[in-house]
């Protein structure tokens, strides 16, 4: 069922008794979130001149992000927010300011990578715990739907924001005041949202987890969702990686950050309006309907020969992106094994990392070697690809029912030979099942 989310939708979540401080809180621990890499990237680059050692850097971090997500979401799962968050915030506090020391003392390359992938891992994954929190806080429908759009619209104005701050902080006396900035404002959010009241007080039921070892992956519903997540991230990897190069063959690549900002800015924009009118209406159809619209209009990105026509385009095709975050987080609440929220909002961030890495790689390779137009194309044609993966998948769509370990058995007053076709029937529902 679709719920569509009116301004007063928005007062109402942010309102709720229990959430103020949680949501201020969310704000300086995500703000930093594309600024870290970003000024780690920059501030390696200039110790050691090497771009090929920055970018090394910049990929271990993304790689730490993705896998400490989900290991940081099953553990909230289970235990609750506090600790985990506290234990990670710690973590991460020490590795990012060894990391500094160890480029500072410009250490081997292969020691900033490994530390790198210890800051992305130990990066406190608030995010996942700030969409968990909103089912514990208000009921299903309009209010809920506009707490998931507040989610994915302050996520974008984050990802506006964080970069710009890194480019300020380069031109401060110290390039690794950027990473030192950063990397506070996100420790001391974390800690903050981990001990407001709404987390502290939040104890999860344990029975109603699924023993199964996927976890949250053990919905073939947050299976498909995690395909969405890595098809957007292919698609928007190739595209950041392509606009700047468009800029910089243009003899402007100054202008690379803000033309990324359109992308960023229409999809804030158009977000509001799409939370109060969310389509297709239908849930099932909406993950591939709106992955295939925005490829459609990725696609439109090679046809401008100016930066102008290039910016035109961008707003567009930006109107894409905060729909597709909110139908992830509406779709996550209905197929999403019970007790599993917080992991299952970590796969996705898991997944459109993923998905950004190896955008970003094979964008740099087209770019080289094909030309600027080759990326935007490519990232259409994956994101078609995705989407005709997911309408085949749309049935998966649907609340997960755990299957039931009695299924097949027979009396045990039978015999011996028709409880052993029993069991055979068993085994066979449960291939079938999984």
């Amino acid at each position: 069922m679709s719920h569509s989310a009116r301004l007063a939708d928005y007062r109402a979540a942010l309102t709720t008794p229990g959430a103020r401080g949680a949501v201020v809180a969310a704000i300086f621990a995500r703000l930093p979130i594309a600024m870290i890499g970003l000024s780690l990237l920059l501030y390696v680059q200039r110790e050691t001149g090497a771009f090929a050692t920055a970018g090394l850097v910049s990929a271990g971090v993304l790689v730490g992000v993705a896998l400490g997500s989900v290991v940081q979401g099953r553990l909230m799962d289970r235990l609750g927010p506090t600790r985990p968050l506290l234990v990670s915030s710690s973590a991460f506090v020490v590795l990012a300011t060894i990391s500094v020391l160890a480029v500072e003392a410009h250490a081997k390359t292969w020691v900033l990578v490994l530390l790198a992938l210890g800051v992305g891992f130990s990066q406190p994954t608030v995010g996942s715990a700030s969409r968990a929190m909103w089912p514990r806080l208000v009921p299903a429908g309009s209010v809920r739907q506009a707490a998931y759009a507040y989610e994915a619209i302050s996520m974008e104005v984050f990802f506006i924001l964080g970069p710009a701050l890194a480019g300020v902080l380069l031109a401060a006396p110290w390039p690794g005041t950027g990473v030192v900035a950063g990397s506070a404002c996100m420790a001391l959010g974390s800690i903050w949202f981990a001990l407001t009241p709404l987390q502290r007080g939040h104890k999860p039921d344990n029975s109603e987890r699924t023993p199964d070892l996927l976890g949250a992956l053990a919905s073939p519903g947050m299976r498909t969702i995690a395909i969405a997540a890595l098809g957007f991230g292919v698609t928007v990897g190739l595209v950041e990686v392509a606009v700047p190069a468009a800029a910089t063959h243009a003899g402007s690549p100054s202008m690379s950050g803000l033309l990324l900002g359109l992308f960023s800015v229409s999809s804030v924009l158009f977000g509001v309006f799409y939370a109060s009118h969310p389509w297709p209406r239908d849930l099932a159809k909406r993950l591939p309907v709106l992955l295939g619209a925005f490829s459609v209009l990725i696609a439109l990105l090679a046809i401008p020969s100016t930066l102008l026509g290039l910016a035109g385009a961008l707003l567009l095709a930006g109107t894409m992106i905060t729909p597709q975050s909110t139908a992830h987080s509406a779709t996550i609440e209905v197929v999403a094994p019970k007790g599993t929220v917080t992991e299952a909002f970590a796969w996705v961030i898991t997944s459109v990392t993923f998905g950004l890495a190896g955008g970003q790689s094979l964008s740099g390779q087209l770019v080289d070697h094909v030309g600027v137009w080759a990326s935007f194309l490519v990232s259409a044609g994956f994101g078609v690809v995705f989407a005709v993966v997911l309408w085949l998948r749309r049935g998966t769509i649907r609340e997960y029912q755990r299957p039931s370990r009695n299924t097949g058995l027979v009396s045990a007053t039978m015999v011996s030979g028709v409880v052993e076709v029993g069991t055979g029937l068993r085994t066979s529902a449960r291939t079938k099942l999984e």
